[in-house]
């Protein structure tokens, strides 16, 4: 039986494993942490294809001062001489217009149709997870503040996605988010989209890769990836391994391990925050506050808020002013919110690549792969992302809706 080892315990280093696993390898799984300790675990947990989408666009024309020079911004780049850091913000704005927007979503639909999907044959094939299937709410505090994301919308069903999306009142919407203040009085109802526990389900995941026979290894750190014909992987303790394949899903970390390998494109860290709070009446849907950038889930028992963006080195401290931001932006919209009494605070590493595409696929080293780069999108498109990589490591075959993925383009 060939062997694979898989780098990386979130939702995209297992889904890989779990696909291996369908094609007949052996798999081992490493972290360096433990399962859904990167940026996994405390995300919104949307499965939502619809606002699958690329980052970069013209409004951020616009932000960048902002960005820059206000502590709230959703967007926040620290004012701090790194020329990596500034290379890839001159690169990624470069992405940031009309044209490059829907070349981006052009390669990016085809993933997001068979996002769902994926996730149903993980839960078919023995995986003990939900996914909650339900209208999201989409609000602004005023009607010409709602522009921009109406237009991504259309965005995404020109390209060929089905979004339902309606206006609706706010005693429709106070229905299912009866957190939401009357000072919210344009809202949206989005349909065909999901939501998961991401750390729940990557638990459940885990636990499906070793009930098939495989293993996952907490607490140890791959610190290189070599290959001439049989690959190796070197530990920090200093052991080596070696394996069949290698896939290397570490997300943010991805460059230290692949850049020697042909994967020249920058991945850089983009912070999200997150925390829980009890609300004085249950929300039982999610609801997205596009203008600030602000995603909110129902999240045991209580409501998890989840926002910004914050281009910043993978590892550095926790910075509790984000928090105290996402509070700023969205208090003043809510009511019945127990602010004060927060839980789960945490910070995660998204991997956001220049172009806004994820990297999947084959590096120049003989069988090493790279499973990484999805931006904010890891979650919904980590099992398609996995099940594809999958085939082309069993089969050779890559399938159209990742050939746009190279990590060597």
């Amino acid at each position: 039986m060939a062997r694979a080892l898989v780098i990386g315990a979130g939702m995209v280093g297992l889904s890989t494993a779990w696909y291996l696993q369908d094609h007949g390898y052996e798999v081992e799984v490493l972290d360096r942490i433990g399962v859904a300790a990167g940026s996994s675990w405390g995300n919104a947990g949307w499965l939502a294809p619809g606002k699958t989408i690329p980052l970069a666009n013209k409004s951020l024309w616009a932000y960048g001062p902002t960005a820059l020079f206000d502590a709230h911004a959703a967007l926040q780049v620290p004012a701090r001489p790194d020329p990596g850091l500034w290379g890839f913000v001159a690169r990624f704005m470069a992405h940031a217009t009309d044209r490059a927007w829907d070349a981006t979503m052009a390669r990016l639909t085809p993933a997001d149709l068979g996002a769902l999907p994926a996730f149903d044959e993980l839960i078919a094939g023995g995986v003990e997870a939900q996914t909650h299937s339900v209208d999201f709410i989409v609000g602004f505090e005023k009607q010409s503040q709602a522009a921009g994301f109406l237009a991504e919308v259309e965005g995404a069903v020109r390209h060929g996605q089905d979004v339902p999306f309606e206006r609706i009142d706010l005693e429709e919407a106070r229905s299912v988010a009866p957190v939401l203040s009357p000072r919210v009085s344009t809202l949206y109802r989005m349909g065909g989209q999901r939501y998961i526990d991401p750390g729940a389900f990557c638990e459940a995941l885990a636990a499906d890769v070793r009930r098939r026979g495989g293993s996952v290894v907490e607490g140890v750190e791959v610190v290189a990836v070599t290959s001439t014909r049989t690959p190796a992987v070197k530990l920090a303790t200093g052991e080596w391994r070696s394996a069949d394949v290698v896939v290397v899903a570490t997300g943010a970390w991805l460059p230290s391990l692949v850049r020697g390998l042909g994967v020249t494109t920058r991945v850089q860290a983009g912070r999200g925050y997150s925390f829980s709070v009890a609300t004085r009446e249950p929300v039982t849907s999610p609801v997205y506050l596009p203008y600030t950038k602000v995603a909110c889930t129902p999240y045991q028992g209580r409501l998890r808020v989840a926002g910004t963006m914050e281009f910043r080195r993978p590892d550095e401290a926790f910075q509790p002013q984000r928090v105290r931001s996402i509070i700023h932006a969205t208090a003043p919209l809510f009511e019945g919110v127990d602010w004060d009494h927060r839980e789960d605070e945490w910070v995660g590493s998204r991997p956001v690549t220049p172009d806004g595409l994820p990297l999947v696929g084959a590096t120049k080293a003989p069988n090493v792969y790279v499973n990484g780069g999805h931006g904010m999108w890891g979650v919904v498109l980590g099992p398609l992302s996995g099940k594809l990589l999958a085939q082309r490591i069993a089969t050779g075959e890559t399938a159209p809706a990742i050939a746009p993925f190279d990590p060597l383009r």
